[in-house]
């Protein structure tokens, strides 16, 4: 049990003689989560998808291709053959140690195998935090890393990256905010929605900080190997470089594979079993199958870089370009690393009104900065096919200069 774990059991008793609690009523109160609900309402619907956040999707037959004519053979036999029962509840021995291995000094111990990294997410912020504890965590964000662990603790401070002179992580700022009383700094680099990326130095001096207080420091790890060709080199995983670091990552985001919903936390053992012990609770294991694929891309991931860098050299160009011809209308600060940067509009609309009116009248999603407190911008992703990331760019140009 890790010290502080949150008591599942506060929530008041059903009374099975009495009226019935609402349906909307949760033991833990979290906001409506404002992306994910839009998100959902148009991604299914829309031709030009170039808010996406991870990499184009890849199929099995492309991951086949990529891998090389043998492996893919093993693969296909591999999922034709194997009988479809429970897989292992923490992950399979074999990705659990092929995970392990993309790291410094982490062991099978040391990993979960989660339903995407939103699950580890969710465990994690279950098992170490306790209401009343102070967290830090990086704003804007995913809305997960915020309004989780807000609704646990009541006690959350947010560490912007959004100034004046661009975005970017203030290391002096952190020193500011965390006090004795920090339990936890929350941190996503490369972030999720600006672009902005921790340094191994900018890294190391976080862990620091957070060691004077004893807190942990969560790193959301989403974007981890999607550097830019010719650009920054990213610092190795944060789990490398403390003790009392967790790692998250996801096989969505660089893998182009978010159909597998799996993800992982890499943290010591006595985190990682913790978790697995709420996990039990939640989603129990995951997919055989997905598993199985999982450990098969992570084995042959050096051949999936080159597509991805492909992709994003393409799109980055694109938009480069596209940007200064319509600079008079709509500017960016490009992605230090990942896929995602916000693009600012001169347009006088709100940003959920011109989002929802890009998808509902011209078929192009680029997602409301308003769902990160970022009025006046639109998420962009750099991972989408790039003829279609190329159209969207121009009927959303269109659309503008229309308005």
């Amino acid at each position: 049990m890790v010290p502080g774990g949150i008591d599942v059991n506060h929530a008041a008793p059903h009374d099975p003689f009495g009226t019935p609690p609402s349906p909307w009523r949760y033991a833990v109160k979290l906001d409506p989560f404002a992306l994910e609900r839009w998100m959902t309402t148009w991604e299914l619907d829309v031709d030009f998808d170039i808010a996406e956040s991870g990499i184009y999707p890849l199929s099995l037959d492309e991951l086949g291709d990529l891998s090389g004519p043998s492996a893919a053979e093993e693969l296909q036999t591999t999922l034709r053959t194997m009988r479809l029962g429970y897989s292992e509840a923490r992950g399979s021995l074999a990705l659990r140690t092929a995970l392990a291995m993309t790291f410094a000094n982490a062991t099978p111990e040391d990993v979960l195998v989660t339903t995407g990294a939103i699950e580890a997410n969710f465990l994690l912020f279950n098992a170490l935090l306790q209401p009343g504890d102070h967290v830090v965590a990086v704003s804007p964000s995913y809305q997960q890393l915020l309004s989780v662990p807000r609704a646990i603790t009541g006690n959350l401070t947010e560490w912007s990256v959004v100034h004046d002179d661009g975005f970017y992580y203030d290391l002096d700022e952190l020193e500011t905010l965390v006090t004795s009383a920090t339990r936890l700094i929350v941190i996503n680099s490369p972030h999720n929605p600006t672009g902005a990326m921790l340094t191994r130095p900018d890294l190391e001096r976080v862990i620091e900080i957070a060691a004077r207080s004893g807190a942990w420091v969560l790193a959301d790890e989403a974007y981890r190997w999607l550097e830019h060709p010719g650009g920054e080199k990213m610092p190795p995983p944060a789990r490398d470089l403390g003790e009392r670091v967790i790692s998250v990552g996801t096989m969505s985001k660089p893998f182009g594979l978010p159909g597998l919903r799996i993800g992982w936390l890499v943290a010591n053992p006595e985190v990682a079993s913790a978790c697995w012990g709420l996990r039990d609770y939640v989603s129990l294991s995951p997919s055989g199958l997905s598993d199985t694929i999982a450990r098969f891309a992570i084995d042959h991931r050096e051949s999936i870089w080159p597509r991805n860098s492909q992709i994003i050299v393409r799109n980055m160009e694109t938009a480069n370009a596209w940007i200064a011809d319509n600079a008079d209308i709509v500017s960016w600060r490009p992605p230090r690393a990942g896929l995602l940067a916000m693009l600012k509009y001169a347009a006088d609309i709100p940003s959920m009104e011109l989002a929802d009116r890009l998808a509902k009248e011209v078929r192009v999603m680029l997602a409301p900065g308003s769902a990160f407190g970022l009025e006046g911008h639109l998420r962009i992703g750099v991972g989408q096919k790039p003829d279609i990331f190329a159209e969207g760019l121009q009927r959303t140009a269109a659309f503008l200069r229309n308005l």
